[in-house]
């Protein structure tokens, strides 16, 4: 492994791959990927279902189809792929310590991409009470323990919070012969997509109870129930609602949360409500020359845009070496108005087109977005905060910003008779 690369990636998955290929394309000489596990290619080698890249190569393919083509042109192009390897440090001037089976090895690169991806919140964060019994999993691990470890992880399952993983693991179950009494989701709409929704849970007749949470697990050795019950507009337990379900099996799908442990580590400037680093529209971050891309930023929804980040962020990263590391100019901060709980990049400098990924807060109907002053304004049916809206906007109307780039989900109004 070189010790002194143009650009080391850490992570394998779709957004380090994507950034490490970009970069050589563009003409770096020496890329090194650092993945900690035993093979390249991220969580998509467990997502054995469909759904992926209908957006970045119009076809309908499954996980480890769409990683294998970007390992695949990766070897090809020569990027060092390192695999078993964890990165444990990340100091402000770029400096990588790297554990793996060799020792410990340090790293000076020219540029940095973060692609370390999400975790997955616990039973810690979802604060259940009662014993700790056997059969309390994440979803994603119960993807794995089937997927790869061949493994069925129950027989009768109760899952709560409807992301999108706990949605395509409560069919995954039923595939395998579990029995799901209930999908449980504390919100009055569901968390993950309505393609999901609808062919995950009601083509496979598993309900979903909403505005429920669990309030507590029973078993000692194993989960035997668990007691759910309706929530108030607080989000609290309503007294007299309570509901026990009988099951060996609890699925949480809970949410996920950016990994930025090294980000945090070498001082990275971290955005409270993405809880990924703040980035501008070349991804990189508040440290000079260490860019960050896909699911360490902010948690999408389609891995394709997962890639499409992870393009631009090597890219920029190939950008910096080249030009010898020049400052940056000024940035504009982007402003979330009215509905928006984020946006994505949280600056931009202009000079070049720009990608916005934002989520709103709230369901709302018969609405549009609203860049200002004066931009775009972008009509929409219905939006949901399950659904990442996009925006392209070209550079030339970056030009008018003055200072200021306000986005805001507005109701829009009725023309008068």
């Amino acid at each position: 492994m070189s010790s002194h690369p143009d650009l080391a990636v850490i992570g394998a998955g779709p957004a380090g791959l994507a950034a490490a290929i970009s970069a050589k394309e563009a003409g770096m000489a020496s890329v090194v990927v650092l993945e900690r596990a035993e093979r390249p290619g991220g969580i998509l080698q467990q997502c054995i279902h469909t759904g992926f890249g209908l957006q970045y190569f119009g076809e309908d393919l499954t996980g480890p189809e769409y990683s294998r083509r970007f390992v695949q042109k990766a070897r090809d192009l020569g990027i060092e792929l390192v695999q078993d390897t964890s990165v444990l440090e990340l100091t402000p001037q770029r400096r990588l310590v790297a554990a793996g089976k060799k020792g410990l090895s340090i790293i000076n690169p020219l540029a940095v991409v973060l692609a370390m991806g999400c975790r997955e919140r616990t039973r810690a964060w979802a604060s259940i009470p009662g014993s700790r019994p056997t059969g309390v999993f994440t979803a994603g691990t119960a993807q794995r323990l089937i997927n790869i470890e061949g493994y069925l992880p129950g027989r009768r399952a109760v899952i709560l919070g409807s992301g999108d993983i706990g949605m395509i693991m409560a069919r995954r179950l039923v595939l395998e012969g579990c029995r799901v009494e209930a999908v449980v989701e504390v919100l009055p709409y569901p968390s993950g997509s309505p393609r999901n929704e609808a062919q995950c849970l009601r083509d496979f007749g598993i309900p979903l109870l909403l505005e429920h949470t669990a309030i507590e697990i029973h078993g000692r050795e194993r989960v035997e129930a668990v007691t759910i019950a309706q929530v108030n507009g607080e989000r609290r337990p309503v007294p007299g609602t309570e509901q026990r379900l009988e099951c060996d099996t609890l699925l949480l799908s809970v949410g996920l949360v950016p990994e930025t442990e090294l980000a945090f580590m070498a001082g990275v400037k971290l955005d409270y409500t993405t809880g990924g680093p703040l980035v501008d529209d070349r991804m990189e971050t508040s440290l000079p020359g260490v860019f960050a891309c896909g699911n360490v930023v902010h948690v999408h929804d389609l891995v394709d845009y997962v890639t499409l980040a992870g393009a631009a962020a090597g890219t920029a990263a190939a950008s910096y070496v080249q030009n010898s590391g020049v400052p940056r100019g000024d940035s504009i901060p982007v402003e979330a108005g009215r509905n928006i709980r984020y946006v994505v990049p949280q600056a931009v400098r202009g000079g070049q087109d720009v990608t916005l990924y934002l989520r709103v807060a709230e369901p709302e109907e018969d609405v549009e977005l609203r860049l200002g002053p004066g931009l775009v304004r972008q009509r929409y049916k219905r939006v949901r905060p399950s659904e990442m809206l996009r925006i392209e906007l070209p550079a030339q109307s970056l030009q008018s910003l003055n200072g200021r780039l306000t986005v805001s989900c507005e109701k829009r109004r009725k023309s008068s008779a």
